[in-house]
């Protein structure tokens, strides 16, 4: 593996959501264990699911991994990250509030802008910790997608700044109270991260467009950050050997061809290392170590790995999945009965929260409906997946994308319009102040998020939104905005509705949990499925995407995957989701009208 030549004290693996990110990071740190290094394995991902792979929990302390004694893993949990900063605010001036203030301060450190200060905090300790970099060779990261990942890079800088500029009054006192003592500590983990002696960032990819053009403009956004020396990993390539025999898998390792053919042009990284398709599931520690295994020349020359962890496979060609479950035209059928309202789509990277989203959408507005589809997804592709040139798409469709750059100008240049005449010049000071501190943006993509909300009482909204992790860190906005809302409005006994209040409501909200037939998405669903819940908002349906066990092929490789698919889709139906529909993977990109339909 030419990413783990020599490797510094740090490693970090990102990229787009459902490349493979959990699963190289977990075999390399197993890899680097057995080769006798010790090894801290952590994620910073909300959603994270190395615990799933290792089989053991994990949790928010440092925690031996039973596959090897120099093996260790760490979950930043944002909750308990969170918690543990709200009280280390608030135990030093707790006796000194009264209870209205003291309620206040809560109140304030309950929104996601505590939560990411929080977990940032647990992430800077990491790499500033010197007994844990006396304890650990290696640290490895394995970290949210992308767009997550980015804004958690980019902190120390932005905090850095903000301390440097003298902007400490901000309106989240509470969070920012101290900073001051941590400016050494934020500008150590600036120069850590653009030492490519110390650090090294692995971007891991699937042979696909998107996936790879969000590589490159990682690349680059690393690159500005002053974060260089990359490596490329393409995850997943199609074997040439099962394309020679089978008409589906050689449709995907065609197009996925296409996609390696231009990887050159992206001028991503001369360090590039293609990943075969695995038979099995990245589960257990055998899986890992076969992850590796595979990897070798003749792997990497198209030969097929061979499944060591399957069961007996029984052939599948023509055989009917467990129980049947719906087209996704059957969702959008039921969808349309309600002539307007609000769909979102929500799940895991890389399950096709975007597609789905697009082809629901597109569908509705083919049926003459208006339609609005947007993404809260900071690496969205919207634009890649529909023709926005197509007259009788644009009619009935608009397109838009929250883009947190743009929205947190458009609030600041709002906050200001607003204020600039009922202030002083030193008051509107203090604002402009308030306004530079990095929280803004999760403030002010709540904002966009619940001005699109509010069109769904007159049309269809389609909202594809951000990655698990992401997207509850959304909803963490979403809900604590309603808490502030209710507890001023009831002090006066005035009715009022929140954004939390329209997701609530099942007339008009219809959430779609999206997943793939593998044991890590679904998982990851089943749990972002609770936390919606704990939030009293329930999902309307599931779509299983890229469906093998619906689909007809005759390699060994891709019947063994839909073997694994018909176990996982069986258990899921344990489950008793409302709905579950499905969607086959396709021979062609789900790229404009026609691909879109085909879905249906």
């Amino acid at each position: 593996m030419h990413f783990l030549q020599s490797p510094p004290p740090y490693l970090f693996f990102t990229g787009k959501g459902g490349v493979g990110k959990t699963s190289i990071a977990c075999a390399s740190a197993l890899k680097l264990a057995e080769q006798g290094r010790s090894v801290l394995l952590v994620s910073t991902d909300p959603a994270s699911n190395i615990a799933q792979v290792f089989e053991q929990d994990i949790g928010a302390q440092i925690t031996p991994l039973k596959v090897h004694p120099s093996l260790f893993g760490l979950e930043i949990d944002p909750h308990i990250a969170t918690e543990h900063y709200r009280q280390r605010i608030i135990t030093p001036v707790r006796e000194s509030l009264s209870h209205a203030e003291l309620q206040q301060l809560t109140e304030q450190l309950s929104g996601a802008c505590t939560t990411e200060i929080a977990a940032f905090d647990e992430f800077t300790s990491l790499l500033c910790n010197p007994e844990i970099r006396a304890r650990f060779d290696h640290i490895i990261f394995d970290t949210a997608p992308t767009g997550h990942t980015i804004r958690l890079l980019q902190l120390p800088a932005a905090w850095s700044d903000f301390i440097t500029a003298d902007k400490g009054s901000a309106s989240c006192l509470g969070p920012l109270a101290g900073l001051e003592k941590q400016a050494q500590q934020y500008q150590h983990v600036v120069n850590t991260l653009c030492d490519p002696l110390q650090t090294r960032m692995v971007l891991v990819a699937r042979p696909q467009k998107t996936s790879l053009q969000e590589a490159a403009r990682t690349h680059h956004e690393l690159e500005a950050l002053g974060i260089g020396h990359h490596y490329l990993v393409v995850n997943a390539c199609m074997p040439k050997a099962e394309a020679d025999n089978d008409e589906l898998a050689e449709a995907i390792y065609l197009r996925e061809q296409k996609q390696l053919d231009n990887i050159s042009t992206l001028a991503i990284s001369d360090n590039v290392l293609q990943v075969p398709l695995q038979a099995f599931n990245m589960v257990g520690p055998e899986n890992l170590r076969e992850f590796f295994r595979s990897c070798d020349e003749n792997a990497e020359k198209g030969v097929s790995p061979q499944p060591q962890s399957v069961p007996e496979l029984h052939h599948a060609l023509g055989r009917t999945p467990p129980n049947e479950l719906l087209a996704l035209h059957d969702l959008v059928d039921q969808i349309e009965a309600d002539q307007h309202g609000l769909i979102m789509t929500m799940g895991k990277g890389g399950v096709g929260k975007t597609t789905i989203a697009a082809a629901i959408a597109v569908e509705l507005a083919r049926r003459g409906h208006q339609v609005h589809l947007s993404s809260s997804d900071p690496a969205a592709h919207i634009s890649d997946t529909i023709d926005v040139n197509n007259p009788q798409i644009a009619e009935h469709l608009s397109i838009s994308r929250i883009d947190p750059q743009v929205e947190t100008e458009r609030y600041q240049a709002h906050v200001l319009a607003s204020k600039s005449k009922k202030l002083t010049e030193e008051q509107l000071q203090l604002v402009k102040e308030d306004l530079a501190s990095p929280c803004t943006q999760e403030i002010a993509v709540f904002h966009a998020f619940s001005r699109i909300l509010r069109e769904a009482n007159k049309k269809f909204v389609v909202m594809d939104t951000a990655p698990t992790g992401h997207t509850l860190l959304l909803m963490d906005t979403t809900g604590a905005y309603h808490r502030e809302i209710e507890r001023q409005m009831q002090q006066h006994g005035m009715r009022f509705t929140t954004p939390l209040m329209q997701l609530q409501d099942r007339n008009q909200t219809k959430v779609i949990l999206l997943s793939l037939a593998e044991t890590t998405p679904i998982l990851e669903a089943l749990s972002l499925q609770k936390d919606l819940q704990r939030a009293g908002i329930q999902p309307w349906a599931w779509v299983i995407n890229n469906s093998l066990a619906y689909s007809v092929t005759h390699s060994t490789l891709l019947n063994h995957r839909a073997q694994l698919e018909r176990q996982e889709i069986q258990a899921l139906l344990q489950q008793h989701p409302p709905r579950l529909s499905f969607v086959a993977m396709q021979k062609q990109d789900p790229v404009g009208e026609l691909g879109l339909q085909r879905l249906l």
